[in-house]
């Protein structure tokens, strides 16, 4: 990382960026060589990213080429508005996570199935969605990502928004806020 007074060092603020980030945005090297991003749901399960797809698609052939993958997830925290006398003034307040590693589409049926479990357990937290039919598992891909490289960043700004930002990432305040100058 160019800047490491970005970097996220605990990996604890990287997790808990993972488990709540809403979507996530695979990359993966397409049939011609050039960069493909999909956003997609997923969950971060046993130290490894999971997300269901088709068993057939673009993004399933490409993993199935070259199963080498980006994975990114980010956070708005806040946008500094331009001041009329330097619009320059202006910047995105964020954290986010960068992941490279392999994806692996996962056979095993107990694996496939925890991983469903997690993902309903992220998005549905409450319950109430009942078991995975047989038939839809047959048809239903799940993919893992075994992680090689994790690195998180984040610019929360300048010194004097600092305990602004602290109170919207620890309070319920609805992200990104807007900050003046």
């Amino acid at each position: 990382m160019r800047r490491a007074n970005k970097e996220i060092k605990d990996r604890a603020v990287i997790v808990g960026l993972l488990g709540t980030a809403i979507v996530g945005r695979l990359g993966t090297i397409g049939k011609e060589g050039r960069p493909m991003v999909k956003p997609l749901n997923f969950v971060f399960h046993h130290d490894a990213v999971y997300f269901h797809t088709a068993k057939e698609g673009e993004k399933i052939d490409d993993i199935r080429r070259d199963n080498r993958v980006c994975f990114e997830i980010d956070h708005p925290i806040a946008y500094v508005q331009g001041a009329p006398e330097n619009p320059c003034k202006a910047e995105y307040l964020y954290r986010s996570v960068i992941i490279r590693g392999r994806a692996v589409m996962v056979e095993d049926r107990d694996e496939r199935v925890g991983a469903l479990k997690a993902m309903m357990h992220k998005y549905q937290p409450e319950g109430g969605y009942g078991a995975f039919l047989e038939e839809k598992l047959a048809v239903t891909g799940v993919v893992r990502i075994d992680i090689e490289e994790m690195t998180g960043k984040e610019d929360l700004g300048k010194e004097y928004h600092r305990d602004m930002i602290k109170e919207a990432i620890m309070g319920d305040a609805h992200l990104p806020i807007i900050l003046e100058p």
